[in-house]
C-alpha cells in the first residue's frame, strides 16, 4: 500500500490511504460501531448525515453473533455502511475479559471472508497496568501471531494492521515496533492505550506513541486505538498518529456528558448554549435537559460526534497553515494532565524536528513556555552548535533584542554597528562576530538574522522564566562550542538577571575568554550612558586583542 503524504506539520500528516472501497484522507477518525448495541447511532446515519468515509466495527462480535450471515452478505451490507470498514479482531475483549472464543487464524480468515477493508490481527494487548513478565508475554505472543499471519493471509486487497504492544514498558514498545516493522503490514497501530488514557496519563501516552513511531517505518500510517476526548487528538497527530477510532461520543452520551472545546461537562452543568451544531441548533440547554432519555442520548451522541469530527477538520486546517503546534498548546490548557503530556515532548524534540517542515508560509508564535519545545527552536539550537563562526572572527559581541525583526534592520542595531565602526578599523571589523539575544531562540548570529523563522516570529513583550533560562544556557553553550578570544556582552538586565550574567562570566573565565559586560544593572541598554559604556568596553577589548604579544589579561 502506498501512503501518499500531501502536507506535513510537526509529525502530523495529511495523506491518502486507498482501500478497496475508497480513498481515506488522514488524519481520520473512525467512529466505533457496535452492530448489536441497543443504543447508538446507526451506521447509515454516520454515512449520510455525518459524511463518515470510514468506521470501525468488531469482527469478533460479528463472528460470535452472526457468523454465517456476515460471510454471506459482506460486512458492508451486514451493518449497512457502503464506505470503508475497519474491523478489530477481538483484542479489546481479550483485554477486558482475559480470553476470546476464537483463534488468531479463525478471526483472520473471517475478516477476509466478510470483506473488511482494513483488518487487525488478533494481538494480545498489554494494557496499562501489567507486570513486566505479563507485558513481555503480550509482546512476544503478538509478534508470534504476526508471523503466523504472514503465512495465513490470502487476500491482497485487505489492508492489514500490525499492532505495537508493550504498554508503559518503553523497551518492550521499542522491541515490538522494530519486530512488527520487519513484516509487510500496510498500517501499524498503537496497542493498549485505553487504560493509560482512562487514568489521564497523557505523559505516558506521549512516551508510548513517540517510542513506537521512532521505530516504525515512516511511510506507513499509524492508528491510535481508543482515542478519547477530542482535546487530545491534536497532540496525537503532532506525534505522528494518522488514524483514530473512538467510541467516546456514545459512551459519554450514556452519562449525559457533553463534549466542548474546553472540556467535558454534564449536560445539567451548562447554563449557556455553547454549540450550534446540527444536533444542538434547535434546542436550548433547558430543552435538551428535559428531553426523554433516549432522545437526549441520541442528541448528545450526535453532538459529541460532530465535535470530534470537527476537531479533525480543525487539525487538518492547522496542518495546512503550519499551525499545528499552536493548536496543541491551546488544547493542552483544557486539562492539567494534557499539559503534562505536552511538556513530555521535551524528550522527543529531535524526533519532532526531524520530520517537521523547514519553511512555513507565516510567522510562528510564542504562546507559552511549551513554545520553546517547538521543532523550529530545536532546529535552530542544533544549528548553533554546528555552524562555524565566520572566519577570521575572534571577538563575540552580543546585543540585546530589539522589538522588530529582522534585528539587523532596526534603528537600535544600526546605532550599535556605528559604535563598532568607530572603534574597529575596517579590516579589524572582520574579527567581530555579532549575535543578538532572542526570547524565542536564545541567540541569533547576524548571518542567520534574515532566515526563516528567525525573522518571522512573534513573542510577548513580557518574558517567561523559561525564556530567560534558555537565553542564559544558549549563550554559555555557544561560547563553549566556538573558539573566541574575547567577548563584549551588552545586556538588557530585564531579560538577563544578575545571577545569569554571573554564570556567563564564570563560563568565559573557565574557557579563557576575556569578557566584558555592559551596561550597569538597571540601566536601559539603549540610553546614552549605556551606549558609552558599550563603546568603552569595545575599545578595551580591541586594544587588548590587538597587542602584538596576543596575550589577554583575565577579566
Amino acid at each position: 500500500m502506498a501512503f501518499e503524504i500531501k502536507h506535513k506539520d510537526a509529525c502530523g500528516r495529511i495523506g491518502r490511504i486507498t482501500t478497496k472501497t475508497g480513498v481515506l484522507e488522514t488524519p481520520i477518525l473512525l467512529p466505533v460501531v457496535n452492530p448489536f448495541a441497543t443504543r447508538g447511532l446507526p451506521p447509515r446515519i454516520l454515512e449520510t448525515e455525518f459524511g463518515c468515509e470510514a468506521i470501525i466495527t468488531n469482527a469478533y462480535l460479528l463472528w460470535r453473533h452472526s457468523r454465517d450471515q456476515a460471510v454471506r452478505s459482506d460486512v458492508h451490507k451486514q451493518i449497512d455502511f457502503s464506505k470503508s470498514i475497519m474491523t478489530d479482531s477481538g483484542a479489546y475483549q481479550l483485554l477486558l475479559y482475559g480470553d476470546v472464543e476464537v483463534t488468531p487464524n479463525e478471526i483472520l480468515s473471517f475478516q477476509e471472508d466478510i470483506g473488511s477493508d482494513i483488518a487487525v490481527i488478533l494481538d494480545v494487548p498489554t494494557g496499562g497496568h501489567e507486570k513486566t513478565e505479563r507485558a513481555k508475554f503480550t509482546v512476544d505472543e503478538t509478534i508470534r501471531r504476526a508471523h503466523e499471519w504472514e503465512n495465513a493471509k490470502r487476500r491482497e486487497d485487505v489492508l492489514w494492521v500490525g499492532p505495537v504492544q508493550g504498554g508503559t514498558y518503553l523497551d518492550l514498545v521499542e522491541y515490538s515496533a522494530k519486530e512488527m516493522a520487519k513484516m509487510n503490514f500496510s498500517i501499524h497501530a498503537i496497542g493498549s492505550p485505553t487504560q493509560i488514557m482512562e487514568s489521564y496519563r497523557y505523559d505516558k501516552l506521549v512516551d508510548l506513541i513517540a517510542t513506537a513511531k521512532i521505530n516504525l517505518p515512516i511511510e506507513r500510517p499509524v492508528h491510535l486505538f481508543g482515542a478519547g476526548h477530542p482535546s487530545m487528538f491534536s497532540l496525537a497527530v503532532a506525534l505522528g498518529c494518522d488514524m483514530f477510532d473512538s467510541a467516546s461520543y456514545v459512551l459519554y452520551a450514556k452519562d449525559d456528558r457533553y463534549m466542548t472545546s474546553f472540556g467535558t461537562r454534564r449536560l445539567h452543568e451548562l447554563k449557556e448554549k455553547v454549540c450550534i451544531c446540527p444536533a444542538c441548533e434547535k434546542f436550548s440547554m433547558k430543552e435538551m435537559t428535559s428531553l426523554p432519555n433516549d432522545e437526549r442520548f441520541n442528541l448528545i451522541a450526535k453532538h459529541n460526534l460532530y465535535l470530534c469530527l470537527n476537531e479533525i477538520r480543525v487539525i487538518k486546517q492547522a496542518i495546512y497553515e503550519g499551525r499545528l503546534w499552536e493548536l496543541v498548546e491551546v488544547r493542552a490548557r483544557t486539562h492539567p494532565q494534557l499539559l503534562e503530556g505536552v511538556k513530555k515532548l521535551r524528550h522527543y524534540r529531535r524526533y519532532l524536528e526531524k520530520y517537521s517542515p523547514v519553511i512555513k508560509p507565516h510567522a510562528i508564535f510564542y504562546s507559552s513556555p511549551e513554545s520553546l519545545l517547538r521543532p523550529e527552536v530545536t532546529r535552530h539550537l542544533m544549528k548553533l552548535n554546528t555552524t562555524p563562526v565566520p572566519a577570521p572572527a575572534e571577538i563575540l559581541v552580543i546585543l540585546p533584542e530589539p522589538q522588530k525583526r529582522p534585528f539587523s534592520k532596526t534603528k537600535e542595531q544600526r546605532k550599535y554597528r556605528k559604535i563598532l565602526r568607530g572603534v574597529f578599523h575596517d579590516h579589524d571589523l572582520r574579527k567581530v562576530h555579532i549575535c543578538t539575544v532572542s526570547k524565542f531562540f536564545g541567540l541569533i548570529p547576524m548571518e542567520l538574522d534574515e532566515t526563516y523563522p528567525l525573522a518571522q516570529h512573534e513573542v510577548p513583550r513580557t518574558m517567561d522564566l523559561e525564556s530567560k533560562k534558555l537565553i542564559s544556557q544558549t549563550i554559555r553553550a555557544y561560547i563553549k562550542n566556538h573558539k573566541y578570544s574575547a567577548a563584549v556582552i551588552h545586556f538588557d538586565h530585564r531579560v538577563i538577571g544578575h545571577e545569569s550574567v554571573k554564570r556567563i562570566m564564570e563560563s568565559c573565565n573557565e574557557l579563557g575568554v576575556y569578557v566584558l559586560v555592559t551596561p550597569k544593572e538597571r540601566l536601559n541598554p539603549r540610553s546614552k550612558q549605556a551606549l558609552e559604556e558599550f563603546r568603552i568596553a569595545l575599545t578595551e577589548v580591541y586594544e587588548t586583542t590587538a597587542k602584538p604579544s596576543g596575550t589577554i589579561r583575565p577579566s
